[in-house]
């Protein structure tokens, strides 16, 4: 068997794919019903309160990590942007209406395209503005310079071949088009089993990108690296609200699913603890 590149995940994309055809219900019934699943910058300390104002701190906190991305961005009414990873398609519809920009989502999985289309069905309003497509980030079916913005958020961990992914990204980004994306890195390559079994083998990716290398990477790529932001000890925080959420599922079904979930988002907290999982975003020009 061939060995793997450098950044390259022992994970297939098919696989990513048949985990999120398959998982995307279950995150929607006690993350974010309306499916928007990535992650949330905090203003306090979230562990405390009821499971309520849990969930409530941990949604104003995923809208915030949206509102910090949009920040300095330079999108606007005449920009076209590609959602790269756009999962059920909320992000994307919010990017339209908040700044007037057409944008175009792509996601490895067919449920969530699905997903995606079914919302912009009702959303008159962004008939013509907004497009989906089943798509690899690592072939992107897209002109030269077709974007004046890459934007992602909770996907790019998952794409095996990340080297690949950054120079299609800047590929079809026009000149002076900005990428502005978060993603999960690792700080220290030496990790427990502990990681490797509730996070890395769990969530089907592996990276070898801490997150000073993954600046090296973008400026490898031909980026020009503006902004970079360290964002682990939110990432710790969001985990901690997704356990208590995932613990609160009253479908009996799904209970002790819904425990094994609540269990592993806590290793995954120790995990960012612990160095062996951090969480970045970054922005930057071509």
């Amino acid at each position: 068997m061939p060995s793997r590149s450098p950044n390259q995940s022992r994970f297939s994309e098919s696989e990513t794919e048949a985990y999120y055809d398959a998982e995307d219900a279950l995150y929607r019934s006690f993350w974010d019903a309306e499916g928007s699943l990535h992650w949330g910058v905090f203003e306090n300390d979230p562990q405390s309160g009821q499971d309520g104002s849990i969930r409530e701190s941990f949604l104003t906190a995923c809208s915030r990590l949206n509102e910090i991305m949009l920040e300095n961005s330079g999108i606007g009414s005449d920009s076209h942007v590609l959602d790269l990873g756009c999962g059920n398609g909320n992000t994307s519809l919010w990017l339209s209406r908040a700044t007037g920009a057409r944008v175009t989502g792509i996601d490895l999985s067919g449920v969530r395209i699905d997903n995606a289309n079914e919302s912009l069905s009702g959303a008159p309003d962004l008939a013509g503005k907004v497009a989906f497509h089943k798509a690899s980030a690592t072939d992107l079916p897209f002109e030269d310079g077709a974007f004046t913005h890459v934007w992602s958020q909770a996907t790019i961990y998952h794409v095996p071949d990340k080297v690949t992914m950054l120079s299609e990204a800047y590929r079809v980004l026009k000149p002076g088009g900005f990428m502005v994306f978060d993603d999960l890195t690792k700080p220290k390559p030496d990790i427990s089993d502990e990681a490797r079994t509730y996070v890395y083998d769990r969530l089907l990716f592996d990276t070898d990108f801490s997150f000073h290398s993954y600046m090296a990477a973008l400026r490898e790529a031909g980026f020009k690296v503006l902004d970079a932001r360290d964002l682990s000890t939110h990432l710790a925080h969001s985990y901690t609200c997704l356990s208590h959420m995932a613990a609160s599922g009253d479908d009996p079904d799904r209970r002790e699913r819904f425990a094994a979930l609540s269990d592993a988002y806590l290793k995954m907290v120790n995990a960012v603890h612990n160095e062996e999982l951090g969480w970045a975003q970054y922005r930057c020009v071509k």
